[in-house]
């Protein structure tokens, strides 16, 4: 079973990174620009139909016609087959071998009962083929209103699923095309699998596409947060020093000085600046040697900034 939780969701590259010359050495830099950035809930799930229904005739007897195949849709009261009670298909067998002016004889005077549709939806499954014989047990016609995701939400995470949510979907069989849903129901007892606490939750596409199919694989992540405008850096330009947000940048005389940041989300590959940098601001993307020398754990006091900074 795929591990849930919360992971980040793949957005639109919006940093723009460049080369800095210094007196020994390139200094990575990168540019605090405008872009969009999301946080998710990415869980597994399955394509079904949201209600299922099995079709079963109203007579035991003999198929005549089905007048639909898997695919199509279809509407409420809508004639779906044509069925021969046993006694009729005996009789029309008889007339058949009479003539055929004998067979148009009964078969007007003795009509097939049809099989309607109960509900307006698509035809999932078609078990029949004219001249089968079926009893009023057998499912000759399965229906569906609509197609859903069934997601599995660990019990973790359920408490950031409600009702509306946005979610993304994806399946196994089509990963580059996303489809845009939202959570119609959250199960109120949960299943246990592989010891884990599992909760149902229904996810309604939007527009149901072509290429949906019941039985399906599917990907759903939940969409936590969403800020199509937010300041982002790339998320290696930001080291934590004492339990704070610290940026790198370089003056023009070639002083490095430590400024500190307040972030918000973090997708693991942009970071969301809050306040102490502006749109437009160059940092610097400290390497493993300018990261040793400004915040390393075994440095006493604050940031070099707090000292005036160093000089390369």
């Amino acid at each position: 079973m795929k591990k849930f939780g919360l992971i980040p969701v793949l957005i639109l590259a919006v940093m723009v990174s460049s080369c800095a010359k210094s007196k020994d050495q390139d200094i990575k830099k990168a540019i605090v620009q405008k872009g969009s950035i999301k946080t998710a809930i990415t869980t597994v799930g399955e394509v079904v139909p949201r209600n299922r229904l099995e079709i079963k005739p109203p007579i035991g007897g003999r198929v005549e016609q089905v007048l639909v195949k898997e695919g199509n849709n279809v509407a409420k009261g809508q004639t779906i087959a044509w069925m021969s009670s046993s006694d009729r298909a005996t009789l029309i067998d008889a007339a058949r071998a009479k003539g055929a002016d004998e067979l148009k004889y009964w078969e007007e005077v003795y009509r097939p009962a049809p099989v309607i549709a109960p509900l307006s939806g698509f035809i999932i499954k078609r078990s029949v083929e004219p001249g089968q014989s079926v009893t009023v047990s057998d499912a000759i016609i399965v229906m569906a209103d609509k197609l859903i995701v069934k997601a599995q939400v660990d019990e973790t995470d359920i408490g950031k699923i409600s009702d509306g949510q946005k979610v993304i979907l994806t399946l196994d069989a089509y990963p580059n095309k996303e489809i845009n849903g939202t959570v119609e129901h959250i199960a109120y007892e949960s299943e246990t699998i592989n010891n884990v606490n599992i909760y149902e939750v229904d996810v309604i596409p939007s527009q149901v596409p072509s290429f949906f199919k019941s039985g399906m694989s599917a990907s759903a992540k939940f969409i936590l947060s969403d800020n199509s405008s937010a300041l982002l850096l790339p998320s290696d330009a930001i080291k934590k020093f004492k339990g704070a947000s610290y940026v790198l940048s370089e003056s023009k005389d070639g002083k490095i000085n430590a400024s500190q940041v307040e972030t918000g989300t973090d997708d693991g590959t942009n970071t969301e600046i809050i306040s102490g940098l502006s749109e437009g601001d160059t940092v610097i993307i400290p390497d493993a040697k300018l990261s040793k020398q400004y915040f390393s754990s075994n440095r006493r006091g604050g940031p070099p900034s707090m000292f005036g900074g160093n000089k390369k």
